[in-house]
């Protein structure tokens, strides 16, 4: 199955200390080096995200928002 151009899905497996390793192909193309933060945003309905971190504050907005929405 091909994505659409710019779309990807990947798998992590959590470790015992409750770690995920972010796979080779997603820190290579979202630029995620060693020594980064990232910032995780939940939503008990929609999941979890880890947003690029140009787009901080527009996440923030939507998933702080009460229907996900600007």
């Amino acid at each position: 199955m091909n994505a659409p151009k710019g779309k990807y899905a990947w798998t992590a497996t959590v470790g015992e200390k409750g770690q995920i390793v972010i796979p080779k192909q997603a820190r290579e193309v979202f630029g995620i080096k060693p020594g980064d933060t990232l910032i995780l945003l939940g939503d008990v309905e929609r999941g979890i995200a880890i947003p690029p971190k140009e787009s901080f504050g527009d996440w923030f907005g939507k998933v702080f928002s009460e229907n996900g929405e600007d």
